[in-house]
């Protein structure tokens, strides 16, 4: 059984990876209605909810049927980052995550998603004020590291797992690649095969059938799979991996 915290989440869990503009509650439904075991928001950024932003509060509306449900939230700075992450938990989400994987220029711009990972310390000492701050579950959802050069994930999950977070989601690309080349799931494996890692380890990046959800399963050992543009369009992907696993 995989458990984030206390909470149980069957023995291979699918999750529905934060997507903006995509992971909205009407989406989250079908997903949810077509075998989701665990939901996130889009991402929403801290200083949208510390300045009442109507776009930025909108995405903290979840709902008792999508449970378990994750709202994540970003920034690079940690005051602001603190400061939305008690905001979220008053909303009761069951798990607050963090983004320090998104790729994209306005995010890393600001140290925030990716951008993080261009200083590994700063990205634990960050995360371990929001779990100290908060009393929920708090994930991370990050990627390999910033460049080829610097795919420091198996030290950071572990250094990350140490100050307390309760999962990680590991999408196997680095941020230079952005959606571009292959994702090398040999280093999410290497993560989870680290003797010292005993939070859940999930994979995300290329799992696009669900014979490859399968495969990813069966070779790299990993506790669940997230799921995100394949879900785009076509919400009932994870019956359709659940049945490919199962028969």
């Amino acid at each position: 059984m995989v458990k984030i915290g206390d909470i149980a989440l069957g023995e291979f869990p699918l999750l529905l990876a934060p997507m903006e503009d995509v992971s909205d509650p009407p989406f989250r439904a079908l997903c949810k209605k077509h075998g989701a075991d665990v939901m996130y928001t889009e991402f929403i950024s801290s200083e949208g909810l510390i300045r009442d932003a109507a776009k930025s509060v909108k995405k903290l509306d979840i709902f008792e049927y999508e449970r378990p449900v994750g709202i994540q939230i970003f920034d690079g700075n940690i005051d602001s980052l603190r400061e939305a992450a008690e905001i979220t938990e008053k909303v009761n989400p069951d798990i607050i995550d963090i983004n320090s994987g998104c790729p994209v220029k306005k995010v890393v711009c600001k140290n925030a998603g990716a951008g993080i990972l261009k200083d590994i310390p700063r990205m634990v000492s960050m995360t371990k004020e929001i779990v100290d701050a908060v009393n929920k579950p708090v994930t991370v959802k990050t990627r390999l590291g910033w460049d080829e050069d610097s795919k420091y994930i198996v030290d950071a999950a572990e250094r990350l797992q140490d100050i307390g977070i309760k999962a990680i989601s590991i999408h196997g690309r680095t941020r230079k690649q952005m959606y571009k080349g292959d994702a090398d799931w040999s280093l999410i494996a290497a993560v989870k095969n680290n003797p010292r890692m005993h939070i859940p380890v999930f994979g995300n990046g290329d799992v696009t059938s669900p014979e490859i959800a399968a495969e990813k399963k069966e070779k790299y050992g990993v506790d669940g799979i997230m799921i995100g543009r394949a879900s785009i369009g076509n919400p009932w992907f994870f019956n359709q991996v659940k049945h490919f696993m199962k028969t």
